[in-house]
């Protein structure tokens, strides 16, 4: 059995609203170059990786072309789409170029990893353990362990519960899954997705899509503790820290 083909959906339509900034997170430089490019960069470089969409804010788009993919020359990139309001609407519209025929090639049967554009560390162990993981087992994420003890809050704001913290994992990106079964499952939330918001579900990530309307368990694969989300000017210094 060759390898599956895999395509990488690159997620960079949020705004700069915790970065207190009028630029896109995204686009805040580090060490000299656009946020996103570290992912991106990840992704080219890649062995697991054929091709790439990325999802980005629909004004943003000419932008992104021009600045970022031509002027890096990313040539895994083979689609720039518009997002949506919430971090699964802009998963779904990545998941209909697939769907579509946008690709260049046609990802028919393979799987798919997806990336937030703000995780600027994302390593090729890190896409290899996904791509073991998912092949195995048709539904991953990536995560690590917590350091720190995690109480579990009442609505009062007191102590409520302390999980085991040997089976607490904080979780990151990729998400990893068989193409058919994560499309499969967006289809299904885009149809119940009032309900759910009137049941007080809120969906944060796709593992949680696939664990709650396919009724799948989704498969826990080591990342680093670098591999960090780009979210406060904190953030930014912790990252500066790490690529130094």
């Amino acid at each position: 059995m060759g390898k599956k083909r895999c395509t990488a959906i690159v997620l960079a339509a949020g705004s700069g609203r915790r970065m207190k900034s009028d630029v896109a997170k995204q686009y805040m430089l580090l060490g000299g170059k656009p946020l996103i490019w570290y992912a991106l960069q990840a992704v080219e470089e890649s062995d697991v990786i054929d091709d790439c969409i990325l999802v980005t804010g629909a004004e943003d788009i000419a932008y992104v072309k021009e600045e970022i993919v031509e002027r890096y020359d990313f040539r895994k990139v083979d689609t720039i789409t518009a997002g949506g309001r919430e971090r699964y609407d802009s998963v779904y519209q990545a998941l209909r170029v697939i769907r579509e025929g946008r690709l260049r090639v046609p990802n028919r049967d393979g799987h798919l990893f997806i990336h937030d554009g703000a995780r600027p560390f994302l390593t090729e162990e890190i896409l290899r353990r996904n791509y073991e993981a998912v092949e195995r087992y048709g539904a991953c994420v990536t995560g690590m362990p917590v350091k720190d003890t995690i109480k579990i809050a009442d609505r009062n704001g007191f102590a409520a519960q302390t999980p085991d913290r040997s089976l607490v994992w904080q979780i990151q990106t990729p998400q990893s899954f068989e193409g058919a079964l994560i499309m499969e499952a967006y289809e299904k939330l885009m149809q119940e997705k009032e309900r759910l918001i009137q049941e007080g579900i809120r969906i944060t990530d796709d593992a949680m899509v696939v664990e709650t309307l396919m009724g799948r368990p989704v498969r826990l694969v080591q990342g680093s503790y670098e591999n960090i989300k780009i979210t406060t000017p904190e953030d930014l210094l912790t990252a500066e820290a790490f690529l130094a």
